[in-house]
């Protein structure tokens, strides 16, 4: 009880990089239910942006929506100052314990350029570089297209559905319809699987460097059992 309390109250950012499918949003979501952490998953508020109906006309966002669609990552430029910067800004000011997945994605989002500062100095000068944990969630490749190829989400609420032979066809949560997302086919994991490892492992090297300990974690077992893992090394 007392390690729970301690995390619930402490300034921390907790990055989780896997390839898709690792579970790396699963285990964001329970940092944020269990521990009250602002779940930060990129991937999901650029998918609302090119969806968002209001975005149809504006040539910038529909561009970003073809790479989106076919698996390969968003310009990085794009993410790191329209997506990213402007709403970690934010929510460090309300105080906000942050837990990124999917985020950063590529070097020039850690790095930023001389116009733009990366994420990880905006992050050190927020909340400190003591207070921020680095987590990789390790799966095989085919355990990645498996899951990615099964997975379902809810057509309301958004909720991940894990697989299961006998999985029921709507949402355990808000009873409604469940949907396969545009990423999730065997030929377009491949490219994003493809894309981490030429884009986002180079990362982890980046951190190490930087004197980050990157954390490694068994992504393979069922989410709980990586999730206390998770739990204990943070």
């Amino acid at each position: 009880m007392g390690s729970k309390i301690k995390l619930l109250n402490m300034k921390k950012v907790v990055m989780i990089f896997g390839a898709p499918g690792s579970g790396k949003g699963t285990q964001a979501d329970l940092l944020s239910k269990n521990f009250g952490f602002y779940h930060f998953d990129t991937g999901k508020v650029i998918e609302q942006v090119i969806n968002d109906p209001e975005n149809l006309k504006k040539k910038k966002i529909q561009k970003e929506k073809v790479i989106f669609d076919s698996g390969r990552l968003n310009t990085p430029a794009w993410v790191l100052k329209d997506v990213v910067i402007k709403k970690t800004k934010s929510l460090a000011k309300a105080g906000v314990k942050l837990v990124f997945s999917g985020s950063p994605r590529t070097l020039f989002e850690v790095t930023g350029d001389e116009k733009t500062k990366g994420l990880i100095e905006v992050l050190e000068n927020l909340y400190g570089k003591e207070n921020i944990g680095i987590f990789y969630i390790n799966v095989k490749p085919e355990t990645s297209i498996f899951r990615n190829s099964n997975r379902a989400v809810c057509s309301v609420c958004g909720a991940p559905v894990l697989y299961k032979e006998d999985r029921v066809q709507t949402c355990p949560f808000c009873d409604a319809p469940l949907k396969k997302r545009t990423l999730d086919n065997p030929e377009t994991i491949k490219v994003r699987l493809e894309e981490f490892k030429n884009r986002t492992e180079p990362i982890l090297a980046e951190l190490k460097n930087r004197g980050y300990v990157i954390n490694v974690v068994d992504g393979e077992p069922a989410p709980y059992k990586v999730a206390e893992e998770i739990r204990g090394k943070i």
